[in-house]
Parts: C-alpha cells; structure tokens; sequence
C-alpha cells in the first residue's frame, strides 16, 4: 500500500494497523494524519508503548496516557477506581482518536486492560469506546519484553485486536534505505532466507578498517555500552561536568520513567565527548539521534556541535505524566547521553549514518534485524561479529506477516472500487461524528 492510501483510510474513519518494513514511513504517515486532525481541531491523543517511541511524535507512553500504569491487568475494583480520577477521566471522554505507536512491544493482556478501561470511562461497550484507534509497528522489530522468551504475547493475540476489525496498511518500499545491498541483506533476514551469501555479504563488513563518520556503537547488553562509554570519557584529558537528573512526584512512577528514558540520571560530560540528543526539538534543530560533540560550556550548559555544523546549547528536558493539566510526575535531564554506544533496544526508530554493531551476544529473535536496519546504507556499517540468532526473526511472525501483507493488498483493491463520491461522503461523515 502506498503512503496516500494509509492516509485516505484513516481521514474514512477506519481503524488502522500500519505496518511495513523498517524505514518504510510509518512515522511520516502518523505525522500526516496527526497534522490533518489538528488542522481539523479533533480532539486526538498520541501514545507510544515506551518512552523512547512516544518522543518520535511527541507523544506519552500508553500507560500514563490510560492510566494503566505499571499492571499488565486490572480488576474490575481498579477500573472503578480510576474513575474517580477526574482528568484521567476528562482526557480519556475527550479524545476521539486514539495514536498508539511501535505496538510490537504491547502485551497483548495490556492492550485488552487499556480497551477495558478507557470503555468503562467512556460508558461504552464499543471498542476503546467508539474511538477511532491508530495502530503503528511492525512485529519484526523487538517483541514485548518477557521472562519467557518461548512464547511472545503478542498484541494480536489479543481480544481488543479482534474487536477493532482493523484496516491493514502494509506500507512497501524503504525510505530510509537506497542500497540495494542492505536492502536485499534485510529482505533475507525479514524472510528467514539467509543464505551463505548474505553471511558472506555481512562477514566482508567485519573487515572494515573504519568508516567515514564516526560510528555510533550497538551492543546486545546494557553492560557493554556502559564499560565503553566510561572508558572513551576516561581517555579525555579535560574539566567533567556532572548533570544530575532530578523528579518530582511518587518514586515507584519516577522510577519507571528513568528506566525508559534515554537521558541518564547522571551524566558526565567533557569537552570533546560524542554525545546523542533523546528527544526531538524542531525549533532548536535536533531530534532523537542527532549526534554531536561537546565543543565547550554555554554558562552552565553544554554546547554541542552537531554533524552538520549546526551549535546547539542543550538545556535541560523534561518527560513529564500529565493527569489533565495537573504534573503527576516529571523527570528532568539534559537531552544527551554519551554516544560511543548504546543499546540496539535503544536504537529502536534511529536512523543512523554509520554503526558500528556487535551481534555476537544476540539473545531474542528480531535484534540483529532491528540494529542492521538502523544504518542507511551498507557502507555505513562496520560489523564487530554476529551469532546465527542474530539472522533470525519469529517464524510465527512470518507467517502473520504474510496474512497482513495479504490483507492490506486486499484494502488497497477496495479503496481503488469506492467511487470518488462515496469517498468524498465518507470523510464527510466521519468529520462530523468527530466534531459534533
């Protein structure tokens, strides 16, 4: 399905799944569709399932938006118990389209508690009470997170999935890739058709003696991006500067914020350090994965000289849990986090101009083709080794997958049949049930 289909299709009132392969421009789509609603003054709510995702839209997580918190489930006492919440309540009555981005990582038992309780808040026993719901992923990125990795609880397993008798948008075609060898390197991986060829293919980018930009590094484990990132920081011979993060609000919600935050409760900076910006700010020209350099200090601040030149002063951030207008809680950071590395699960939704990547430790199925398909092209990618789990994804997905693809080729023929006119009446008359 192209880009404009999607689009048509959700301005019909249609509940969507917008799927594709990395780089195929879901973000763009949602962006579009968001900016039609606001030009239409409709009332929408942005959520994404982490914290990393929502700041792609400048969205919240699902969870503070629904008041879902921390649970997977809830009982039917609890539900009654949010509805005392008056802005939870005025938020959720308000909203007529509901965005949820990178869905892969929602269990599907949270997808069905979040459609309980925003019903019960909306006194409807339609799904998510009448509201039109967006869904954005692609379930070759990284699964919910689970003990049991045998068996995934994906969101479509979920009885809210069924209910919605969602359109599927299976965008084709990559954005963000234009090198046919990446590109045919991550169609073998997405199709479990890796071939002594592709392993070829990716064992000549193991022998690679350095790269023209300065790469940013990605690791399977939390403990190697740490160890990296102190020993480069180390090795600068200049003043340190520490940033301490500071919150307001319950500790257990503070708490499970900075876990999904990329800024770093603490950080330490020196001139000359590779640092990342973690969150978009259009006006001050930097997004999440903007990379740059501490060139010096503003006053108190950092100043940092981006890849393209730009010198930005990075003042503080916050991430904040809103309850209407009320701060329920907030975390406030500088936006920057030391970039020698990171982890591939938070390199999720970046677009990098060269990585260097360590897949050696792959340990879930999905990670070497979600830190593959972070780089542009080939030549942007220098490989440190790979293990077989690294070029495998869900043979369970595959299959789920092909009955998408089948279904959104499916959806595009309908569009194609639909008259202009009925198409023409048809946004018509979902404007109306929005606005009125």
């Amino acid at each position: 399905m192209e880009q404009k289909e999607a689009l048509e299709l959700m301005q019909l009132g249609r509940n969507i799944y917008l799927t594709g392969q990395a780089g195929a421009g879901k973000t763009f789509v949602l962006n579009s569709y968001i900016k039609w609603l606001r030009s239409k003054h409709i009332p929408h709510a942005i959520t994404a399932s982490t914290g990393i995702a929502a700041t792609h839209l400048d969205g919240v997580t699902l969870d503070s938006w629904s008041g879902l918190g921390l649970r997977d489930t809830l009982t039917d006492g609890e539900i009654r118990e949010l509805g005392h919440k008056f802005h939870l309540k005025q938020r959720i009555s308000q909203a007529r389209v509901l965005i949820i981005d990178e869905v892969s990582m929602i269990k599907s038992t949270r997808f069905d508690a979040v459609n309980r309780i925003i019903r019960f808040l909306k006194s409807s026993d339609l799904p998510f009470g009448g509201m039109q719901v967006i869904l954005s992923g692609d379930f070759f990125q990284l699964p919910p997170v689970d003990r049991d990795r045998r068996k995934v609880d994906f969101i479509f397993k979920s009885r809210a999935w069924e209910e919605l008798n969602l359109a599927i948008c299976y965008l084709t075609g990559s954005r963000r890739h234009h090198d046919p060898e990446l590109i045919n390197i991550l169609n073998a991986i997405r199709h479990n058709q890796v071939n002594e060829t592709v392993r070829q293919q990716l064992s000549s980018r193991m022998h690679v003696a350095s790269l023209r930009i300065t790469p940013t590094r990605l690791y399977t484990h939390n403990v190697d991006v740490d160890a990296i990132n102190a020993n480069e920081l180390a090795k600068i011979n200049a003043e340190s500067r520490m940033y301490a993060m500071t919150t307001i609000g319950p500790e257990t919600v503070t708490a499970a914020m900075k876990r999904s935050c990329l800024a770093p409760e603490q950080l330490q900076l020196k001139k000359g350090a590779l640092v990342m910006f973690v969150r978009n700010n259009y006006e001050k020209g930097y997004v999440n994965g903007t990379l740059g350099t501490i060139i010096g200090f503003s006053g108190e601040y950092p100043l940092v000289k981006t890849a393209t030149g730009a010198r930005i002063t990075a003042e503080p951030a916050s991430w904040t849990i809103l309850d209407g207008e009320k701060i329920v809680a907030q975390i406030t950071q500088i936006p920057l986090r030391l970039a020698w590395a990171i982890t591939v699960h938070k390199s999720q939704g970046m677009t990098l101009d060269a990585a260097e990547i360590d897949l050696s430790k792959s340990f879930v199925e999905g990670m070497g083709y979600v830190a593959l398909s972070r780089v542009k092209s080939i030549s942007g990618l220098k490989l440190l080794g790979f293990n077989e789990m690294a070029l495998r994804v869900s043979p369970e997905i595959q299959t789920v997958d092909t009955q998408l693809f089948n279904q959104s080729q499916q959806e595009a023929v309908n569009l194609e049949r639909l008259s202009f006119w009925k198409r023409w009446s048809g946004k018509r008359a979902f404007m109306y049930k929005l606005t009125s």
